[in-house]
């Protein structure tokens, strides 16, 4: 009990400790910031339009107006907050150049005669117009700024230390963290840097530790547990990030949605969230796979020394296992359990779950642990079908030739 206690006691520190760190009272008072902010806005247009009254309008009428220009505002900041940055400098761009050709439209017009409501009609057009036109132009050709290369680089010294490049954001999943062995992994090395862990996904770990299921509870804990032995590793950044895709209540699909607009990498060991990520262009780091490339290459013929554990499906099968688990049926081994024996490997088959290899036992191999297992097993059979004391056998053989016992000598010497 006492041992249970303390692990949810570290389990719900640990889901504490990743929410604190992540800044959540900052985000809650930034949005009411921003909250305050429209309020300011509503307030200040409805001011100004009710006390200067523009078009003669009365008070109410004025009011409203206010509100309206208000709520153009707000609409167009929700509008382009989604926006990426180089469509809102592209169309910044385009809408100056817009203006400014019609401030030159404009100065024609105004030189040339003819009446004022026909001058000042195609003023506002060429004002309205080409701003527009400025504008979506330069947003559409905006996006193509990222495809622009940059400068390069000065050469540097022979012997200098080359820039690190900069490393992609990786975002960890609930199934390699539950798992495990992304841990061991980063402590090799072999992945560093940044590695993000989305609000939701934290979540639905702390959901999986607080599960009625025990088993479910023990997996959680784990993952947790995990969790909190990589943010102690000094070379390691774990960022837990506040980004989420509202109308979305898969945490699949809202990680694969956050990998696609940050163009991050997802560490998983989830199958189908594989599959559907890489159909989106979206790269996978899976623990599986690389747990199955890094096992040793078998080829057919190859011998090897295995411990067959249990029987197989087939009447003579043995089963062995090798040290990645991978899994090993030998034929004619069934009556070799709990032993180690040398086997010849005839075929390897490749599944999902990974490789099989198929063997026979080792004719050639000096173990000699067939010939013992076959020469211990002789005794205890004939001495069963003697029966001890020689009666059984006797009866046998005397009972279909109906003969007499005979003299008392040993007619079995030879056996």
């Amino acid at each position: 009990m006492n041992g249970l206690g303390s692990r949810e006691v570290g389990g719900t520190s640990v889901a504490e400790r990743v929410s604190s760190k992540s800044g959540g009272v900052s985000f809650r008072r930034q949005k009411w910031d921003f909250w305050l902010m429209r309020f300011a806005l509503f307030a200040a247009s409805v001011s100004v339009c009710y006390g200067l009254r523009p078009f003669e309008l009365r008070a109410l009428p004025a009011a409203g107006l206010g509100f309206f220009i208000a709520m153009v505002v707000l609409l167009a900041e929700l509008r382009l907050r989604h926006a990426e940055i180089s469509g809102l400098v592209g169309g910044a761009v385009g809408a100056v150049v817009g203006l400014l050709a019609s401030l030159l439209i404009t100065l024609v017009v105004s030189r040339t005669p003819g009446s004022e409501p026909i001058k000042s009609f195609l003023e506002f057009i060429a004002l309205v117009s080409l701003g527009y036109l400025g504008f979506a132009i330069g947003a559409w050709r905006g996006r193509e700024l990222r495809r622009i290369p940059l400068a390069a680089s000065p050469s540097l010294e022979i012997g200098a230390p080359m820039p690190a490049a900069p490393s992609l954001m990786k975002l960890l999943d609930t199934s390699v963290l539950i798992d495990g062995r992304i841990a061991d992994i980063c402590e090799t090395h072999f992945l560093d840097g940044s590695l993000g862990l989305p609000r939701f996904v934290l979540h639905e770990l702390q959901l999986v530790a607080d599960s009625s299921d025990s088993l479910k509870r023990q997996r959680g804990r784990r993952g947790l547990e995990v969790l909190q032995r990589m943010q102690k590793m000094p070379y390691l950044e774990i960022r837990v990030l506040d980004d989420d895709v509202p109308g979305v209540s898969s945490v699949d699909q809202k990680l694969v949605e956050v990998a696609r607009r940050m163009n991050a990498k997802i560490v998983t060991n989830d199958f189908n969230l594989n599959k559907v990520a890489r159909v989106q262009n979206i790269s996978v780091l899976n623990v599986n796979e690389l747990a199955n490339a890094l096992k040793p290459a078998v080829l057919p013929g190859e011998p090897m020394r295995v411990l067959i554990l249990r029987e197989g499906k087939e009447s003579t099968q043995g089963v062995a296992y090798l040290d990645d688990g991978t899994m090993v049926v030998v034929d004619g081994a069934r009556r070799l359990i709990n032993r180690t024996v040398d086997i010849l490997v005839t075929s390897v088959h490749q599944t999902h779950a990974g490789k099989m290899l198929f063997g026979r036992l080792d004719d050639r191999a000096d173990s000699g642990v067939a010939r013992a297992a076959a020469a211990g097993a002789s005794p205890a059979r004939s001495e069963g079908a003697i029966g001890g004391n020689g009666h059984t056998l006797r009866q046998a053989r005397q009972e279909p030739s109906g003969a007499l016992d005979p003299p008392t000598s040993n007619q079995y010497s030879d056996s």
